[in-house]
């Protein structure tokens, strides 16, 4: 733990990260991490249109004789559409699905229209259950925690998951990309996949039952889907250049795409919930990790990143605006949502969690992997 204010000398990762550490040149654990172990993992050169390349056919191939070849989840982000435009080029026959969790903006909505209209794409759109989803995040909102946005990662990723399964399809396409989210510190939350969490969460601090919101487990995540179903999750953006800039420019030109005025601004609850509740709270601004992330992949230089820092996350009014549009969708007052967060603050492992099972996990892969002689991963 730091006791003392101290930033990394390369990015702009800070003690904000009670874990982080830094090396006798004031550069931070992240930026080190990035160079030996995520690095080589990224091939946005020759060398990955290779690679993908011969992906591609895999996917075809495992796809024949079915109406779809792969799944692709589509939030309107500039990530997923950009990706969705790629996989119309490369041939692929997507089952796009839209997972509406009730904060979708205007813009997302029209931004998803858009890319599905251009790509001829059939889109499957899974409406949660609001009741439902209210009465989760109300119950996050109580617990105190970091991670407010599992309810809705984690039925994307679930919905994911069974629509494959239903379908027959082994390869679900992700939008997550070394590019742009290489750095993100593991002390400020916990995973989004972590059924055990969540439903520990909503035991002790929810008011319905979750008869509709389907969740996926460990067993699934490491076991079912990967081993016995054979499924794998591909994230095509880390085989090639992606510059998130030129990334919106094309979208820009092509499908008519219109550009959010924040990171994540596709969903109005993500956007209160990184603009103001995580700074307010905990003290978590998700520009650093972001901006730190495109800085060590060379989209950013350290004093631009340092000059947009200085920015305010929100404009007074338009504050105004999203806590009232807050409170009013959960149907809490004014007073509540202060109440709620003015508490004392928790960690996610305040709660029953998988974390054990999963670095038992890492172990048995270890083992296993040492036993092969080769490298085995199992990811978070």
């Amino acid at each position: 733990m730091n006791s003392e204010y101290k930033i990394c000398s390369r990015c702009v990762m800070d003690t904000s990260d009670p874990e982080i550490t830094f090396d006798e040149n004031g550069v931070c654990n992240h930026c080190l991490g990035f160079d030996t172990i995520t690095r080589p993992t990224w091939f946005p050169n020759e060398e990955g249109k290779e690679r993908w390349a011969k992906t591609v056919e895999q996917i075809k191939v495992a796809g024949r004789g079915h109406e779809y070849d792969c799944i692709l989840g589509l939030s309107g982000g500039v990530d997923s559409s950009y990706l969705a435009i790629k996989v119309h080029e490369w041939g692929l026959r997507p089952l796009v699905v839209h997972v509406d969790a009730g904060w979708n903006s205007e813009l997302a909505v029209a931004n998803i229209e858009a890319v599905v209209k251009h790509c001829k794409y059939d889109l499957h759109t899974h409406v949660v259950d609001w009741e439902e989803m209210r009465d989760l995040h109300l119950a996050y909102l109580r617990a105190g925690i970091a991670n407010q946005d599992v309810p809705q990662d984690h039925i994307f990723f679930a919905s994911l998951y069974h629509f494959a399964t239903k379908n027959g399809i082994r390869y679900i396409l992700s939008g997550g990309n070394i590019s742009t989210e290489s750095i993100f510190p593991k002390s400020w939350h916990g995973s989004a996949m972590d059924a055990i969490n969540l439903k520990a969460i909503h035991k002790k601090f929810g008011e319905r039952p979750l008869r509709n919101y389907r969740t996926i487990g460990f067993f699934d995540c490491y076991i079912w889907y990967p081993f016995i179903k054979k499924m794998r999750t591909v994230r095509p953006l880390n085989y090639m250049p992606y510059d998130k800039a030129k990334a919106l420019d094309e979208l820009e030109r092509t499908v008519g795409y219109k550009p959010y005025a924040r990171k994540h601004g596709e969903s109005l609850f993500t956007k209160l919930f990184q603009n103001y509740y995580l700074p307010n709270k905990f003290g978590y601004d998700k520009r650093r990790p972001h901006f730190s992330s495109l800085i060590v992949s060379g989209q950013m230089s350290r004093e631009e990143a340092e000059k947009k820092l200085s920015e305010p996350l929100y404009d007074p009014d338009e504050l105004e605006i999203d806590i009232s549009y807050f409170c009013k969708k959960l149907r809490i007052s004014r007073e509540k949502f202060e109440e709620l967060m003015n508490a004392p603050v928790h960690h996610y492992t305040d709660f029953p969690n998988w974390t054990g099972r999963y670095r038992f996990l890492k172990r048995v892969q270890s083992i296993v992997a040492r036993m092969l002689g080769r490298n085995i991963k199992v990811y978070s």
